[in-house]
């Protein structure tokens, strides 16, 4: 007979080792000793133990208290999940269990968290201090807790200022969240830093929230008003890679850029079909083209997505690093792609009169707007035309003139009433204005552009939704695995908030639980001056969008069958259903692996998190730059305001072409000494009667800007 080689543990023994671990801790609090004899287990089995205890216990399906004793959580009213803390330095904790609220902690009770952590906390009993809300509601009690164990740093890492006394040095952090002075020793050589710097530490000694935090300065950065710092300091404190390794980038640039006949024989030829590219100004990765045409029935959609898959095989270096990135991330002044250069502005972007490689999502689309069939297949394209969104809007405002305009309208007529009928179907108009900001060739803001969605971006993005949602239908029904993007329910709690912060706008609604409801409230704060600060706290009420290997749906959108298809060259979760969806229908024979796709799933969600942190604060920290010019150069640049909100000490604004908040203090009201009518919701002069209030606009300009608080304060101009 031959001995068998040892195997690793398979899942079902881990799963039922875990079971039997549960079922005897829901009795009593036992230590990893008395678990361990309890099992009657091997001594070669204890590692595995002690491995799948942890496990359980980062997962929060167990939990430790005194000595080391494991306990089912809600034994003990324990409650495991990440901690995002908020500016004012109260925080959350985010369970991780599916349908279980969050837990509000207070200053005073979150320990020694930083944001993103992973820590225990212990229920205790709270009422909201909010205050009382209207019609002279009691404040409901919510669930509060306090930290008392963290699991897993998120991240050790503080990047800050370096700042110096007569008897110590101390970084203060570029998080406002991390409210703390970390205190430094002098560094050793190679490194010299002196007061002004911008410095990364590593975070090594904090017993007690009421001690100040210790570590060590491991590089400097340069001056933190050196221009690139900025952005350097926003890599270093995301983590976010600089450059790729070696392997990866020979790998790319091993890629032949020639088309062999063999595998366009393959393919479906559309190079001499009119497919277009509608892109940024300055976008360099065109990974979508389309085509529509107008027929008896309807319209005849095609769309044509960049065929990464074709490039990147898995478990390559180049898929590996694409995987660990997760995502490109889009900082104001540069590009840090999830694929090489070769690859993401070369090989697979879709530039005009240049053969590519694409996967196509085809379909029939009824007078109706209903998708009447649909089929898929690898095809080359040749874009007969490169536009920008600016060129594409100017096109559909005059009547069309050559095929060119002729396409766009036709587009656009399919355009429109899918999204007609997206929001009679009821979809949430979530839409956001952007501010780019351009910079000189320093790294200087020099311009503010708000862009608009305007119908241009509308006509891409509903075709985009369009392919989206009938790849993860085909995938759904021909149970293939695939990773979706879901946005689940928000809850009704946060629901009942969302309704106090709409009656502070004069906004009447009902029960917000009703879609229509809200729906409601979108179209009568549209044009307002309040749209952009109602669509914010609805967005801040919803559950954030994520992505798992279930078709859970997407409750913004109102859709039951939803992912991601059509940005491969700058999302791994489209390259992953680009994979299932080849395998699927037959064309290749390696799809994702259903066992990795939990894991798959949890990884990019957290990349596309860490993505979009890094970018909001990129282009709050130019704006800041921009603002901080106005003062410094003497520019006095006139900006429109609008009064968001009246207190006792002076006016919030918002400047809707800037996207900015700031607040114009009572001191900067010249003329007049002003009083608060709170019922009313304005300032008003005590000699002159003249008023500010909610909603009113005026023109402003900056009077001061504090860098470390991110903070921007006017006055009237």
């Amino acid at each position: 007979m031959t001995r068998q080689k040892s195997r690793p543990p398979k899942r079902q023994d881990k799963d039922n080792l875990k079971g039997r671990i549960l079922k005897l801790i829901k009795a009593r609090a036992l230590d990893k000793v008395e678990i361990s004899k309890a099992l009657d287990l091997p001594a070669e089995k204890r590692g595995e133990l002690r491995e799948l205890l942890r496990r359980m216990e980062i997962d929060g399906d167990v939990a430790r208290i005194r000595k080391d004793r494991y306990i089912i959580p809600q034994a003990a009213d324990l409650f495991t999940g990440i901690i995002q803390f908020h500016a004012s330095g109260t925080a959350h904790v985010l369970s991780e269990k599916p349908g279980a609220p969050d837990l509000f902690v207070s200053a005073e009770n979150t320990s020694t968290a930083m944001h993103g952590d992973k820590v225990v906390a212990r229920l205790q009993s709270g009422n909201d201090d909010r205050g009382p809300r209207r019609g002279g509601r009691a404040p409901e009690a919510r669930k509060e807790g306090r930290v008392i164990r963290i699991l897993d740093r998120a991240n050790d890492i503080i990047v800050g200022t370096l700042q110096q006394t007569r008897n110590f040095l101390y970084v203060v952090a570029d998080d406002p969240r991390f409210v703390h002075n970390l205190y430094v020793p002098i560094p050793k050589p190679p490194l010299k830093a002196s007061a002004g710097d911008k410095v990364v530490a590593r975070l090594e000694s904090w017993p007690s929230r009421h001690a100040n935090p210790e570590g060590q300065i491991v590089e400097v950065l340069g001056r933190a008003d050196q221009p690139g710092v900025d952005m350097l300091s926003i890599i270093r404190k995301h983590r976010l890679p600089e450059r790729f390794p070696e392997e990866v980038q020979r790998e790319a640039e091993a890629i032949s850029p020639q088309i062999s006949r063999d595998e366009i024989r393959r393919r479906e030829d559309l190079r001499e079909q009119f497919i277009i590219t509608i892109d940024p100004d300055d976008a360099r990765d065109f990974d979508d083209a389309i085509q529509v045409e107008r027929t008896a029935k309807g319209w005849r959609v095609g769309i044509h997505i960049a065929d990464v898959a074709h490039y990147v095989t898995p478990k390559s270096p180049l898929d590996r690093e694409a995987y660990a990135r997760g995502n490109s991330v889009y900082l104001a002044d540069r590009v840090i792609p999830m694929l090489p250069e070769a690859l993401s502005n070369g090989i697979c972007s879709l530039r005009p009169n240049e053969d590519r490689l694409v996967f196509s999502c085809f379909a029939e689309v009824s007078t109706a707007g209903k998708v009447i069939s649909s089929r898929f297949g690898r095809s080359v394209i040749c874009s007969k035309a490169r536009l920008t969104y600016k060129e594409a809007f100017a096109l559909l405002k005059k009547p069309a003139k050559d095929e060119l305009g002729e396409r766009l309208h036709t587009a656009w007529e399919l355009s429109s009433l899918l999204r007609k009928k997206r929001f009679e179907g009821g979809s949430l108009d979530m839409d956001f204005p952007e501010v780019k900001v351009w910079l000189d060739e320093q790294g200087r803001p020099v311009r503010l552009e708000k862009i608009e969605n305007d119908i241009s971006h509308q006509l891409i993005e509903e075709l985009m939704l369009l392919a989206n949602e009938t790849v993860a239908r085909h995938l759904k029904r021909n149970r293939q695995p695939a990773v979706y993007r879901v946005h689940e329910k928000p809850d009704p709690d946060k629901l009942a908030e969302l309704r106090e912060v709409v009656a502070t706008y004069g906004v009447k609604c009902g029960d917000l639980t009703n879609r229509a409801e809200i729906q409601k409230v979108l179209t009568s704060a549209r044009g307002k001056h309040h749209e952009y600060g109602i669509k914010l706290a609805l967005l801040k009420s919803l559950k954030r969008a994520r992505y798992a290997p279930e078709p859970l749906g997407h409750y913004g959108l109102n859709k039951g069958d939803y992912t991601h298809f059509t940005s491969p060259i700058r999302r791994y979760s489209d390259l992953i259903v680009h994979r299932a969806l080849a395998k699927q229908i037959g064309i290749s024979k390696f799809g994702p692996d259903s066992s990795t796709l939990v894991e798959a799933s949890d990884h990019i969600s957290i990349t596309e998190r860490v993505a979009a942190d890094a970018e909001k604060e990129s282009s709050r920290l130019k704006k800041l730059e921009f603002f901080q010019i106005q003062v410094s150069e003497r520019k006095g640049g006139v900006f429109r305001a609008t009064i968001l909100d009246v207190r006792n000490y002076g006016l919030l604004v918002e400047l809707p072409d800037c996207l900015m908040t700031g607040l114009i203090h009572v001191s900067e009201l010249e003329g007049d000494f002003y009083i608060l009518d709170a019922a009313r919701g304005r300032l008003v002069g005590r000699k002159t009667r003249k008023s500010y209030q909610v909603g009113q606009e005026l023109d402003v300009i900056v009077s001061r800007v504090d860098v470390f608080k991110q903070q921007v304060d006017f006055r009237p101009a």
